[in-house]
């Protein structure tokens, strides 16, 4: 499939993308994701291995449109939940 991305057209499949991401680590998920075999990657890594150039040149919009449209699941990584502040007051029994 022929997608821009940062301006640049690319030929991309979707076998080609998961070659490419195989043996990659998958960082911190952040941002939007996209599920590549059993791993789930930030769509930024992706891009930036698989177009070779550098993260601030696309977005993960240009990159969500490119893998959803190669048949790739992409979503909104999950908030991750901040640790519970203990309660007011001082000491655990409220004494």
């Amino acid at each position: 499939m022929r997608c821009v991305i940062a301006r640049f057209p690319f030929d991309l499949t979707k076998s080609e993308v998961e070659r490419s991401m195989s043996g990659v680590e998958p960082e911190p998920l952040t941002g939007v994701t996209v599920t590549i075999g059993s791993r789930v990657y930030p769509v930024m890594q992706v891009g930036e291995v698989i177009t070779r150039q550098n993260r601030r040149d696309f977005t993960s919009g240009e990159m969500r449109r490119a893998l959803t449209r190669l048949g790739f699941t992409c979503q909104d990584a999950a908030p991750s939940t901040p640790a519970q502040d203990p309660p007011p007051g001082g000491d655990v029994l409220g004494w």
